[in-house]
């Protein structure tokens, strides 16, 4: 409260493990209709986006919201953001890996060939990254699972494979991240240059690491994770789960509507 004071205030959050738990299946990873109620309050107060690993278009269809900006495949695929943030969002994209698709298209039928009899194998097509889900793998499966994956990409050096939270993940090897993508929708928001900002940025995994970097690197913003562990990150702060997310969120509408009221009652 103290730091917000006479700033503007932007909102970013991951989705899976911060708007919503971390589920077996990842396709029922399905957000509360409190956590809807609570990020279309926040939005409507500051300009919000969603920057997620999943397609654009996936988690869109879980949030339900047309007053939040989506940033998906870790922030190569961006919805075009209009200055206030809240209006259709068909105002096209920005997606900077953009000629690897046809690559992309290949490995993920190759993966397919390869694991998609796999027990408990789940292959997510994000558009511009494929998530190979194995937390519903048995134990004694996965090491062969992660070779076959590794194979697949072993001898394309133009992608990269990453580790997550029982899911690997193929993306191009370029120089783009989910850091990237906050400074682009910054600069899209006209806040690329302003020194009255302060981005807030709640996230659970390692790729959110990239987006704190470049908060704790402005020293103007909170980036806060989301981990009920002490664990090694360059977040500032930190929220148990999504559970505690939701509260955070309730209160920073309610302190911003009584901020607003206040500065309204002291002008009259």
């Amino acid at each position: 409260m103290k730091e917000a004071k006479g700033k503007k205030m932007v909102v970013f959050l991951d989705y899976d493990g911060t708007l919503s738990p971390i589920v077996e299946d990842p396709d029922k990873a399905f957000m509360s209709t409190e956590m809807r109620a609570a990020l279309r309050e926040v939005a409507k107060q500051f300009p919000t986006s969603i920057i997620s690993g999943r397609s654009r278009d996936k988690v869109k269809e879980f949030v339900q919201l047309n007053n939040v900006c989506y940033a998906g495949s870790h922030g190569l695929d961006i919805m075009q953001p209009p200055k206030s943030c809240d209006k259709k969002g068909n105002e096209g994209a920005f997606q900077p890996a953009k000629l690897f698709l046809p690559a992309i298209q290949e490995i993920s039928m190759e993966l397919e060939h390869k694991i998609g009899e796999t027990q408990g194998a789940k292959i997510e097509d994000n558009m511009f990254c494929i998530s190979v889900h194995y937390r519903q793998v048995p134990p004694q499966d996965q090491g062969n699972l992660k070779e076959k994956v590794k194979s697949v990409v072993e001898n394309r050096p133009e992608f990269r494979l990453t580790e997550g939270k029982m899911v690997l993940e193929v993306r191009p090897s370029m120089e783009w991240n989910k850091g990237d993508a906050l400074n682009y929708l910054l600069h899209n928001l006209g806040f690329s240059n302003a020194n009255d900002v302060l981005s807030l940025y709640i996230g659970d995994d390692q790729t959110d690491e990239d987006a704190f970097k470049v908060i704790a690197g402005k020293r103007e913003g909170f980036p806060i994770v989301v981990s009920s562990i002490p664990k090694e990150t360059k977040a500032w702060y930190s929220l148990r789960d999504p559970s505690e997310v939701l509260a955070f969120l309730l209160r920073l509408a309610k302190w911003n509507k009584s901020q607003a009221s206040f500065l309204q009652l002291d002008y009259v």
